[in-house]
């Protein structure tokens, strides 16, 4: 998700939630993302995970900005659309299970982003996960070659 601020494009990033992750800051958050279910589309998949990751509900125009693969080998595919959330707002997301401590035997759940926000673009590119930053890249272009 995007929106221009004073003139200035801002992209919407969410930080994974749960122990692994609780202190990382720089070079850790992410686009909204999750899995392909069987027989789903790709767009389709991107809108639902945004959803689940986001409580907001994507809509509009979708501007396509490919794919790319992360460190880990995983293929990211992502679209871009206009949308809005306000600074403090709570968002929902899903749950996970965790043993926490390691072989506590211990259960406990956490979310699967703790902390969502609008980043600058330069902003962005500090918290955002260096594999992703052609994401960036090719949405200003995007909508330098639409006009915005």
């Amino acid at each position: 998700m995007y929106r221009i601020l004073q003139g200035q494009l801002e992209v919407f990033l969410a930080h994974p939630g749960g122990p692994f992750f609780a202190r990382k800051d720089e070079g850790h958050w992410t686009i909204p993302k999750g899995e392909l279910a069987p027989g789903e589309e790709l767009l389709a998949t991107a809108i639902r995970e945004f959803a689940e990751e986001s409580g907001i509900q994507p809509s509009g125009d979708f501007i396509p900005l490919g794919s790319i693969k992360q460190k880990g080998g995983k293929i990211v595919h992502a679209w871009a659309f206009r949308g809005q959330w306000e600074e403090g707002q709570a968002h929902r997301c899903n749950i996970f299970r965790l043993e926490w401590p390691p072989r506590s035997g211990r259960i406990q759940s956490f979310p699967e982003v703790d902390r969502v926000g609008f980043f600058s673009v330069l902003e962005a590119r500090k918290k955002l996960k260096e594999t992703q930053h052609p994401f960036l890249d090719r949405l200003a272009e995007a909508l330098e070659l639409a006009g915005r």
